[in-house]
């Protein structure tokens, strides 16, 4: 990976965000893709194990995956600490700025499609997802897997893929190869990487990753809050006294776009921008909107996402104990000369 394609906050674990003002297009380059790992990334598995609730337990290898239907999806994958790093006082956490989000044509097999091989039984609730990469996190005391539930009706979308490959060539390492779990819509922690086990369960997981992270208040995470998010011009840029044009992205899994409210005062004014259509209903849309600005000075830029069922991304930073979820309007500070 060429360090200038990232912004990195660690080596190992890997996490970095990807760089917003260099987005073109709808999906991003995999060298440029956000990345987040709780753990070194691990020798990549042999075999996927199908185990639990099931009638007729499986080991698959990859071969096996890729020989059944294959479907591609454009999905924007977002970390749910995504804005982490804006929150004050700070929380504790990867320090995300606003680019731990990005979007890819992810192809693989569906997941119902290798859980009704094993045969689940009737008593199934949740598909608990376990990656190769492990490590003993400070709090905790032990060594653990990255591993993450889906409830049974939500793994039989058949939306949710296994994943082998990426943007039309085989996954990168570093983004779960040789198979990760893809679930549109929702928060990354969702979509294990380096995937090496489903196991069906007869009651809810509660494990480390399920119940003390990637949770707001007892319940765990889910679909992604509505957001948009300006990648051009950026905060302290200076630029002529002269029209220009600024740019971004808008998503949301909790419901479809119905439109992006640009400021350029601050929010004492909106309109509206110009919204791209969807490619995907779970992939971002670009926007963009022209700004004429009528004196020199600092502009505030505001770019805020509403959904069509009315839901509009709050002004106010949205804090918890563990930062997840802070969907707020990031203003962009310009100077204007």
């Amino acid at each position: 990976m060429n360090a200038d394609e990232l912004i990195y906050l660690s080596r190992e674990p890997l996490n970095a965000e990807t760089r917003l003002e260099r987005q073109i297009g709808v999906v991003t380059p995999a060298s440029r893709h956000y990345v987040r790992d709780h753990f070194p990334i691990p020798a990549a598995p042999g075999r996927l194990a199908i185990d639990g609730a099931v009638r007729a337990p499986l080991q698959l290898d990859l071969d096996d995956i890729r020989s059944l239907p294959p479907r591609s999806l454009v999905v924007t994958l977002e970390c749910a600490g995504n804005g982490r790093a804006f929150l004050d006082p700070p929380v504790a956490g990867e320090q995300w700025r606003t680019g731990a989000v990005s979007t890819a044509e992810w192809t693989g097999a569906s997941l119902r499609a290798v859980l009704e091989m094993a045969e689940p039984l009737g008593t199934a609730v949740e598909v608990l997802c376990v990656g190769a990469d492990a490590g003993t996190p400070a709090d905790v005391g032990a060594r653990i897997a990255y591993e993450r539930s889906l409830p049974i009706a939500d793994a039989m979308r058949d939306d949710v893929l296994l994943a082998y490959a990426m943007n039309g060539d085989d996954l990168p390492r570093e983004h779960g190869a040789p198979l990760r779990v893809i679930v549109p819509g929702w928060y990354g922690m969702a979509s294990v990487k380096w995937l090496a086990r489903l196991h069906l369960l007869e009651r809810k997981f509660d494990g480390f990753f399920q119940r003390k992270r990637y949770v707001v208040g007892d319940t765990p995470l889910r679909e992604i809050a509505a957001r948009a998010l300006i990648a051009s011009p950026c905060d302290g840029d200076r630029l002529p006294a002269r029209p220009f044009v600024a740019r971004g992205y808008a998503w949301s899994g909790r419901g479809d776009l119905a439109r992006v409210a640009l400021s350029a005062d601050g929010g004492r004014s909106w309109r509206d921008a110009t919204l791209a259509d969807a490619v995907s209903r779970y992939a971002w849309r670009p926007w963009h909107a022209a700004i004429a600005p009528h004196e020199s000075g600092q502009l505030v830029l505001l770019a805020r996402a509403v959904t069509t069922e009315g839901m509009a991304q709050p002004l106010e930073e949205i804090r918890g104990a563990l930062g997840y979820a802070n969907n707020a309007v990031r203003p962009v500070r310009i100077e204007v000369a």
